[in-house]
């Protein structure tokens, strides 16, 4: 695996959190809404094209691990 260092400044990098936060909670609603349980009240949320509630759930991981990522450097700074 690639590793790569950036550097940004903060501001960029709190607006990349927060896409990713968004894109991770987009595919947390789609696994709900897939699995028929949709529970928010939240009347523009519109399910992502995904295959599965499993597929979705694994996206949704995945956002939720890089964002952890970053979050865990900027810690140790």
């Amino acid at each position: 695996m690639n590793a790569f260092s950036l550097s940004l400044p903060s501001a960029d990098v709190f607006q990349i959190l927060d896409a990713l936060d968004s894109r991770a909670e987009s595919y947390e609603y789609t696994a709900r809404h897939l699995a028929g349980t949709p529970d928010t009240d939240d009347e523009f949320c519109v399910p992502e094209e995904c295959g599965s509630a499993e597929e979705s759930t694994a996206i949704a991981k995945h956002f939720r691990d890089v964002a952890a990522s970053i979050r865990t450097q900027i810690e140790s700074q």
